[in-house]
């Protein structure tokens, strides 16, 4: 089960960044994929964001949608919401009340 705590902006590796909304076991595996050159960076933003409607919105939209991946991944697969979709709505919420961004 996937329960969210922080925000971390990742670097792919054509330069372009976008904020992660996910866990500390994910900025590990994150800062696994920079040292594979699956993406360039990570770099926590906020870390202990609150829990909030929108925090356990975006939590279940995760879990529906993601799993945790192995420490032995080959790709990185973006934990991104759905566009024009609540997830979406959730995840620019928990952006805002962050003051992130």
């Amino acid at each position: 089960m996937i329960t969210i705590d922080l925000i971390q902006e990742i670097m792919r590796n054509d330069g372009t960044t976008y904020l992660d909304i996910s866990n500390m076991l994910m900025n590990g595996r994150a800062e696994l994929a920079a040292i594979r050159g699956l993406i360039k960076q990570v770099r926590i933003i906020q870390l202990n964001i609150p829990r909030s409607t929108a925090v356990v919105a975006y939590e279940k939209y995760l879990n529906e949608h993601f799993t945790l991946p192995a420490e032995d991944f080959t790709e990185w697969q973006e934990w991104l919401p759905e566009p024009n979709a609540q997830s979406e709505q959730d995840y620019k919420t928990i952006i805002r009340e962050n003051h992130v961004g």
